[in-house]
């Protein structure tokens, strides 16, 4: 029904990405969601805390387009490995690359010998580090078979099973992007294939066909992992997910309560309302603003927060974008409560 308001069709979505509270259910989803789409869009499926409504086992988050206005839909088929379920691995539309979220799986033995340490010589190599430069070996042969390149990513999303893990990965991460995407990286509660650590999903661009990809910087704390603020690209804007930190202290004073007060103020207001601010510096800088926002994913740590975090939420948007709103098991900074990741359109 959304989507033929739109003047669309399920038929016109190449993006897709899927929350589950059980991965146990995931079999039976697959089953219901291959009835719905005949040439299925790039998905990435990963295991959630919890979503906003009780009793509810999933969330769909869905990006397509509306035919008829020269926009052009192709399927991406490099020599990665194909997946099990019912997704492709990735679309190209107009200039722009929306990949699948890939995993460290060869899909025929689950975790392949070379992305694992051997159990004889378990103090040497790393296992997030194999299986980092495993995924991305393949998301670089996707991006090839569409004409782009990891150079050409500007958008990131990643999802670890252990936060732990998260500066092994960032360590392979910087081998491969020169200028790295705007980038969100949330905990879940797991992958689709056993012992599977993290889940990458990107999207990019094919340029030099009229298309330009142009670095955002602000005066928004600056992140200490290696990742670019925001990017502007084809008259869109894609932020990094941003959390309420100033990448020095942790949480800043000014958003957290202060402990001599505890029944005064609140922790999810305070950092919602630190993180908006800066995301609208980010719009800004980018010749845009928050009234410009289409689309927002919000990870929270703990969904308790959700009323309190909605309160500050309408105080920034006249028309609120389109929103999914999801639990997860951690953030990458100590103590932070919520991470926001926003798409905009540029105001040029």
């Amino acid at each position: 029904k959304t989507f033929a308001a739109a003047g669309s069709s399920l038929d016109n979505v190449f993006k897709a990405q899927v929350f589950l509270t059980d991965l146990n259910d995931f079999f039976a989803f697959d089953e219901v969601w291959k009835e719905y789409f005949k040439v299925p869009p790039a998905r990435t499926t990963v295991g959630t805390t919890g979503l906003l409504v009780k009793d509810t086992l999933v969330e769909i988050d869905l990006i397509g387009f509306v035919p008829g206005k020269g926009v052009d839909k192709e399927v991406i088929k490099s020599n990665a490995p194909r997946p099990l379920a019912h997704y492709n691995e990735g679309f190209k539309i107009g200039d722009f690359v929306y990949a699948a979220g890939q995993i460290a799986s060869d899909y025929k033995t689950g975790v392949p010998a070379d992305t694992m340490r051997s159990p004889n010589f378990p103090f040497y190599n790393s296992d997030i580090k194999l299986q980092t430069r495993y995924i991305l070996e393949n998301l670089k042969k996707t991006f090839e078979a569409a004409g782009s390149s990891l150079d050409d990513v500007f958008k990131a999303q990643v999802f670890l099973t252990d936060l732990n893990n998260f500066n092994a990965f960032d360590e392979v991460w910087k081998e491969y992007f020169k200028l790295p995407p705007a980038r969100t990286t949330v905990g879940t509660t797991g992958l689709l294939v056993k012992d599977t650590l993290v889940e990458i999903d990107l999207i990019g661009c094919v340029t030099g066909k009229g298309t330009t990809k142009e670095a955002v910087k602000s005066n928004a704390p600056q992140p200490l992992a290696n990742y670019t603020e925001a990017f502007k690209v084809g008259g869109l804007v894609f932020a990094a997910g941003q959390l309420a930190s100033d990448f020095r202290s942790g949480v800043p004073a000014e958003a957290r309560r202060h402990s001599n007060f505890p029944y005064y103020n609140s922790d999810i207001k305070l950092q919602a309302r630190f993180v908006l601010e800066n995301l609208k510096k980010t719009f800004e800088a980018a010749g845009s603003s928050l009234d410009q926002v289409v689309k927002a994913q919000v990870f929270l740590t703990d969904l308790n927060n959700f009323n309190g975090f909605d309160e500050v939420w309408k105080e920034y948007f006249k028309v609120p974008p389109s929103r999914t709103t999801i639990g997860t098991t951690g953030l990458l900074v100590k103590d932070t409560l919520v991470e926001i990741d926003l798409i905009g359109v540029a105001n040029d």
